[in-house]
This record gives C-alpha cells, sequence and structure tokens, in this order.
C-alpha cells in the first residue's frame, strides 16, 4: 500500500463534501461504527491494489478508534466492502437490500458513473437506467438511519479518450444533479483525478490491460482526500449537536 499522500495543492473548494454527517458523528461516540463501500470494482478492488475502503478503514481506525470512555479503551470502526466489479447503480440496485440496508450503517458510500461510460454500448447500463437506480437508491437510503455520499466517476484512461470523454462529462454532471436533489453530498473523485492528470500524476494502474482502474497512487490519494473530507464533514455535524 502507497505511502504517499496526495499533492499538498489538492483543489478541495471542488471536491470537499458539504453537508454534516450526523449519523456517523453520533456512530463515532459509540462502541462500534459500521460504514458501508457499495460499487463496483474501484470498491471491491482490481489486481495487486489495495482498494479504497480497506485503506479508509485504517485511517479511520487511527484517527477515532481509541476512546478511554469505552471498555478497553477501544472502538470498533468497520467499512464494508459491498462492490462488485463490473456492476453499475442499475445493476447494483437489486442488492442494496442486503448488502447494505440490512447492514444498518452509518454512512453509505456509493460509487457510480464509471461503467455505464465504459460500457455505453451495453442496454444494461443505458444512462437513463443508469440515472433511475441512483435516483430510487437515494430514495431508499433516505428512508434508514444513514448518511450518504455519491462517489463519482473516476477520470482514467478508458473514460476520456475522443468517444467517452462527452459521455463522462455528462455522467458527472447528472450524478452532481441527483444527489443535490436528493440532499446527499457528492465526493468528486472526477475533478480531483483530473487535476492530477494536469499535473502529470501518474494515475492509472500500469497492470491494467484496460486503462480503467486507478493506480496505488491515486487509490491511496483518493482514500486521503475522502478520509480528510470525512473528519471535516464529521467535526461540522458535532458543533451542531
Amino acid at each position: 500500500m502507497a505511502e504517499t499522500s496526495p499533492p499538498g495543492d489538492t483543489p478541495l473548494p471542488f471536491v470537499g463534501l458539504k453537508r454534516p454527517l450526523p449519523n456517523l458523528a453520533w456512530s463515532l461516540k459509540q462502541r462500534n461504527t459500521k460504514i458501508v463501500a457499495f460499487g463496483s470494482s474501484s470498491t471491491s478492488g482490481n489486481l495487486a491494489v489495495v482498494p479504497y475502503p480497506a485503506r479508509l478503514e485504517l485511517m479511520l481506525r487511527g484517527a477515532f478508534g481509541t476512546d478511554g470512555s469505552l471498555p478497553f479503551g477501544k472502538r470498533m470502526i468497520n467499512v464494508i466492502n459491498r462492490g462488485v466489479g463490473g456492476e453499475e447503480a442499475s445493476t447494483e440496485l437489486a442488492r442494496m437490500q442486503s448488502d447494505v440496508i440490512e447492514e444498518k450503517p452509518a454512512l453509505v458510500i456509493w460509487q457510480v458513473g464509471t461503467n455505464a461510460v465504459f460500457h455505453n454500448d451495453d442496454p444494461n447500463f443505458a444512462f437513463e437506467k443508469v440515472f433511475a437506480a441512483i435516483t430510487d437508491g437515494l430514495g431508499r437510503l433516505s428512508k434508514i438511519r444513514t448518511d450518504v455520499i455519491l462517489m463519482d466517476s473516476q477520470y482514467t484512461t478508458a473514460v476520456v479518450g475522443p468517444d467517452k470523454l462527452k459521455l463522462s462529462n455528462t455522467m458527472v454532471k447528472r450524478i452532481a444533479e441527483l444527489a443535490e436533489a436528493a440532499n446527499v453530498d457528492v465526493f468528486r473523485r472526477w475533478a480531483l483525478m483530473q487535476s492530477w492528470h494536469v499535473a502529470m500524476q501518474e494515475m492509472v494502474d500500469p497492470k491494467d490491460d484496460l486503462h480503467l482502474h486507478p493506480s496505488d497512487w491515486a487509490t491511496q490519494s483518493i482514500t486521503q482526500t475522502l478520509f480528510e473530507q470525512i473528519k471535516l464533514m464529521t467535526a461540522a455535524a458535532n458543533k451542531i449537536t
């Protein structure tokens, strides 16, 4: 697992979360906290790159895992990986009840969008099906006690070519609109990785023949940025309460 951190000039103003995370903040004061990471291969993991849920779990345990008021001074924080490679919101919806809702998580991070662009000729991944599934899924999640973060598309070679870039931009824009309508946040992975591309950072896993999946460096950097935003929004929720 990479030891590097994101660049010091990470452009948080356009990737940062805006909404406090009250359910996560409450849970982090209890003995056990459960987060579900829901999505496709950049959630489940690909090849030798350790995926973001495992990295995020370690970071959260380091930041919140010790509490002297608890028995033995420890809090258990689990980030449950519910990623399945090759899926998209339109196919993930069928397992949302069992893989997400029944876990009763304090936070759900739902990664969407990339496969719909990559497989845009597959009718199962038609954009309108994906958008309808995101809307439906967010509606279901609004009925349980959990915070929700949508993670939008990744910026990698396979989805920024001449025949894909317009589709990717459409997907990212629509994800933001759907999240706003549902009053949930978006972790703007697309914009974050795009900024690194401009800075000529290595973002694609060199062992990935599809040129689709983030490198170890990019995965670590994405996770670090997400972790910092979760900490900020958890602190914001604590100030409100």
